[in-house]
């Protein structure tokens, strides 16, 4: 593959400094330039082994390298630490029952309080069913700091430091389709369904001539859907809902049924 004739706008795209403008044209042009999209994966691979082989040129950049890692992981352990720290100090006085009492009355009053008649919501948003992604435990916070950090952040709203610290961790430590899962979550729920799209649609095209489906794959089908009407493609997002409330074993069954059955998709 040729990097040469695509090789700057890829840099300039990779390290996000193309203007909103210019990053939402070319990533339409990713969807549509299939030699863009094949340079676009290519030049991912290449920096992701130029990552890889860095730490492996000289005994002196390893030592450097492993030292830089160890101090980083001490870093994140205990910033980590002390977020858990005061999650459970907040639990602890809060409660998990006042919590579901106050959904509850929240939800009461939504649905006592609206007009008679109303028609249904149209925004993606009234039928969207988050996920938190994986609980950020000891245990993770040991195994792999610059993950638990990332979920931490994400779980917090802080989606642009989510962001950075998710391409900072190692696909060989976490892999591919984890971090391409959470990516996605995290460009969904800032607001970039389009570029959520790219990531979740690679994680779920490569499953369409394979065995059954994972349960990732099935959730990342759901978030693509939403990710599409986040976008106001609607027709695709339909489509996808649609698949999604008709398979059984997805988790998000309930939330695409529901959305489906509204009508909210059709006619818009």
């Amino acid at each position: 593959m040729d990097l040469r004739p695509h090789f700057d706008e890829l840099e300039r795209f990779a390290d996000g400094q193309m203007p909103p403008a210019e990053q939402e044209a070319f990533e339409l042009r990713l969807e549509q330039d299939e030699a863009l999209a094949d340079a676009h994966a290519a030049y991912e691979q290449l920096t992701a082994d130029l990552r890889w082989a860095a730490g492996h040129d000289t005994l002196r950049l390893r030592l450097q390298a492993l030292d830089e890692r160890l101090t980083e992981r001490g870093t994140a352990l205990a910033r980590a630490q002390r977020l858990i720290n005061r999650r459970q100090r907040r639990w602890l006085v809060l409660g998990t029952l006042g919590a579901v009492l106050l959904v509850a009355a929240a939800a009461a009053a939504w649905y006592f309080g609206r007009p008679s008649g109303a028609r249904p919501a149209r925004n993606w948003q009234a039928y969207y069913q988050p996920d938190p992604g994986p609980a950020v435990t000891p245990a993770l916070l040991h195994s792999r700091p610059l993950l638990a950090e990332a979920l931490d952040q994400y779980q917090a709203g802080h989606y642009p430091a989510a962001l950075h610290s998710l391409g900072r961790v190692s696909p060989t430590n976490v892999g591919a389709d984890t971090l391409l899962y959470l990516r996605g979550l995290v460009l969904l729920r800032q607001g970039q369904g389009a570029a959520a799209q790219l990531y979740l649609r690679r994680l779920t095209d490569g499953s369409a001539a394979g065995p059954a489906p994972g349960e990732l794959v099935r959730r990342a089908r759901y978030h693509l859907g939403m990710a599409y009407w986040q976008a106001q493609e609607l027709a695709p997002a339909l489509a996808a809902l649609r698949a999604v409330a008709a398979d059984s074993l997805n988790p998000y069954r309930a939330s695409a049924r529901q959305a489906v059955a509204a009508g909210v998709l059709v006619g818009q």
